[in-house]
């Protein structure tokens, strides 16, 4: 019941940082893009991530000491930086190569709902119709966007790589969640996002090297490198740290459902800064995707309340 009576007093704080956290977010899939048209894509991760694992990595030993971790710390942590740093990025800024950033982040918005299912299906995580119903039509408002309004390309198999590579990002976020929710029961948010970054980082920067990329930068402008400083800073490790903590404090459904500002951000930022237009179809289908999402956060509140409820009755 003390965990339940935590998350339902969750401080505005919390959710003030995700929404800035959904910001930023929004803001990497601009920086991204940018970046990639000047380095390869596995040479930005390499050098995102290890200017993130160095500054959290400062920060863990100042806050906290130098990390002692456990063998199953260890494998939860590489399994971290499997999932949403490694093939993440991979998908990520791969995708970006060939898609817009607006709408790469419109297909990404489909994680909440995603989590949500996922968190149903494998961890038995209560189901209502309307839960249903927004997960449906979000789903729905992803296939709009991912197919550019032509549903029949997705039977026809004509979907190109850009998009499954950024459905794929949705997957690997969905389990980088529910991973870094059992994280957090033996780490701090801090501890957990430095050490997915260095064991994600460990991943790429190898990557790199048999690719011949890590160091091929002598054509990058000063706007890659402060998109990948941005990245590195903002996007890893303030933003992942921020987010790893609202999942410890309201639960992975309530926390992933703040992504659905993402798109929000990066279609505004995209078309500010990057001059992208997107068309209706993908515009209605994005929204489909979120109001998707909201539908699906309501009935999540709902029956955390009722579940609630009933425990509070159970021990009266």
């Amino acid at each position: 019941m003390s965990s339940l009576a935590e998350r339902a007093a969750a401080p505005s704080a919390t959710y003030l940082k995700l929404v800035a956290t959904a910001v930023l977010w929004g803001a990497t899939w601009i920086a991204g893009r940018v970046a990639v048209s000047e380095a390869a894509p596995l040479a930005v991760a390499s050098w995102r991530f290890l200017l993130a694992a160095l500054l959290l990595g400062a920060l863990v030993v100042q806050r906290e000491g130098w990390p002692r971790w456990s063998r199953s710390d260890w494998l939860t942590l590489t399994a971290l930086g499997a999932s949403g740093i490694f093939l993440y990025n991979l998908c990520f800024l791969y995708g970006l190569q060939v898609i817009e950033a607006g709408r790469g982040a419109l297909v990404v918005a489909l994680t909440p709902a995603l989590v949500a299912a996922s968190d149903w299906l494998f961890f038995g995580a209560p189901m209502s119709p309307l839960k249903a119903a927004g997960i449906i039509v979000a789903m729905f408002g992803c296939l709009l966007v991912v197919s550019n309004g032509h549903l029949q390309l997705l039977v026809s198999g004509q979907i190109g790589a850009g998009e499954w590579l950024i459905i794929g990002c949705s997957v690997l976020w969905a389990v980088y969640t529910f991973i870094g929710r059992r994280a957090t029961r033996s780490l701090s948010p801090l501890a957990m996002t430095f050490g997915a970054s260095l064991t994600g980082c460990a991943m790429l920067t190898s990557a790199a090297l048999l690719q011949g990329s890590l160091f091929s930068l002598a054509g990058t402008t000063w706007r890659a490198w402060t998109s990948i400083a941005f990245l590195g800073i903002f996007g890893v490790a303030l933003a992942f740290t921020w987010y790893a903590a609202a999942v410890r404090e309201l639960g992975a459904t309530r926390s992933a459902a703040f992504i659905n500002l993402v798109p929000v951000s990066a279609v505004l930022l995209g078309a500010l800064l990057l001059h992208e237009r997107l068309g209706i179809a993908v515009l209605a289908g994005g929204s489909l995707v979120i109001v998707g999402v909201l539908m699906t956060n309501h009935a999540g509140a709902h029956l955390a309340t009722g579940a609630h409820s009933k425990e509070k009755t159970a021990c009266s």
